[in-house]
Parts: C-alpha cells; sequence; structure tokens
C-alpha cells in the first residue's frame, strides 16, 4: 500500500521559510510528475508547484521567485522550499503523486504564517 508522509509544516513569521517534504512509501512504481498544492480556509484548493519526471517545473504565479519544488527520485521524495512567506501563503499544504495510472495524495501538511 502506498503512502505519502508530509512533513516541514508549522509556525512561521512573515519573510521566514519552511521546507516542506513528502516522502512516499510502499511499492510504487514509475512516478511522473508530483505537485505541492494548498488549500485555506473557505478557498478552493490550488495547484502551488509541478515538477516533472525530467525535472521541469511550473509554479503559480503567487509564489513564483519566492518558492522552489525539487525531487529526490533515488528517495521517492518531493519538496517545497518556501522563502519569503506571507500570510497570504498560509494553508494546509498537500503533496500529489503520479505514478502511472495512479494518483496519490498526502495527508496535508498546515503551515501557519503569522508575526
Amino acid at each position: 500500500q502506498v503512502q505519502l508522509v508530509e512533513s516541514g509544516g508549522g509556525l512561521v513569521q512573515p519573510g521566514g521559510s519552511l521546507r516542506l517534504s513528502c516522502a512516499a512509501s510502499g511499492s510504487i512504481f514509475s512516478i511522473t510528475a508530483m505537485y505541492w498544492y494548498r488549500q485555506a480556509p473557505g478557498k478552493q484548493r490550488e495547484l502551488v508547484a509541478t515538477i516533472t519526471s525530467g525535472g521541469s517545473t511550473n509554479y503559480a504565479d503567487s509564489v513564483k521567485g519566492r518558492f522552489t519544488i525539487s525531487r529526490d527520485n533515488a528517495k521517492d521524495t518531493v519538496y517545497l522550499q518556501m522563502n519569503n512567506l506571507k500570510p497570504a501563503d498560509a494553508a494546509v499544504y498537500y503533496c500529489r503523486v503520479v505514478a502511472g495510472p495512479y494518483n496519490y495524495w498526502g495527508q496535508g501538511t498546515q503551515v501557519t504564517v503569522s508575526s
């Protein structure tokens, strides 16, 4: 059974940084794209960042220049480095992994940005 385990969320002051991790465990093969999403209270879940199997990345306009997505294929892990955090970045962050015909989601990790 495949599980995605997220970590790295927490409370940070505006302007601070956090690094989220999402590690896949279990029998997961042929991971292609890996994603980070976020959902703030009362809002729809939004796509934050994407990284393909070839390492190409894409970002939401609201995080460009501040967030960096990366992956370690040997560890089946995707990361999200978040710098210069703003109160508007506060949300539950979810990772998603596509492997063949399958779609997996993490359980979410809370990011709070407040002074």
